[in-house]
């Protein structure tokens, strides 16, 4: 805690050799959709609640029991697309460009949460139909913080960041952009195209560097 502040008093990251205050973890996030609880019982029915299924690590996030199916402008579908809980104060559902393609949608990159001018969709539920005029994204690449990870690289919220996978396909990702929030855990997420071209496993070595 000394050797912190003083290299925060010095306006300096700590060095690299510096004992890392927290494990890393990377992990693949699959397409997926955040509802508010007002789509929730659009789809699933008045009053209904979304049931944990699998907790996520990041505190109190888990992946639902409900799923859905997402209509494109083809007309072609994806089926079973994953409810994420809590509910949340606007709808987003979250593609890897593969996804996009496939269904016929042109998205845009961004940070969850930003979903001006991004395009909609139609959801489909047992109950009912729900129709989102905007909201579908490829989620930017991010690594979530505690303060104290934060500290540890030298960045601040909103830097952008490096991930560097090993293994027979080893890559490095950029722009990595920093989510400091002291809810948070270490973890970095990416999506199925990202995970699939370095061929991520339980095994593979990553290094987050700035």
């Amino acid at each position: 805690m000394v050797r912190q502040a003083v290299y925060q008093r010095l306006g300096k990251p700590i060095p690299k050799t510096a004992a890392a205050p927290n494990p890393l973890v990377v992990n693949i996030s699959a397409r997926h959709c955040h509802l508010t609880q007002a789509a929730v019982e659009t789809l699933f029915g008045k009053g209904r609640q979304l049931t944990p299924l699998k907790w996520l690590y990041q505190e109190g996030q888990f992946a639902a029991k409900e799923t859905l199916t997402l209509i494109g402008p083809r007309s072609r579908v994806i089926s079973n697309l994953r409810i994420l809980g809590p509910c949340r104060t606007l709808n987003q559902v979250e593609l890897a460009y593969t996804d996009a393609i496939a269904l016929g949608f042109e998205i845009p990159l961004r940070m969850s949460g930003n979903i001006e001018g991004t395009p909609g969709g139609m959801l489909m539920g047992p109950a009912g139909f729900f129709e989102m005029p905007s909201g579908i994204i490829r989620a930017q690449r991010h690594v979530h913080m505690h303060p104290e990870d934060a500290a540890f690289y030298g960045v601040k919220p909103g830097a952008a960041m490096k991930l560097k996978i090993g293994g027979p396909c080893a890559i490095t990702l950029e722009a990595m952009v920093a989510r400091v929030d002291p809810a948070f855990k270490l973890e970095v997420h990416i999506d199925t195209d990202e995970g699939n071209a370095c061929n991520l496993r339980p095994e593979t070595s990553c290094e987050l560097t700035t």
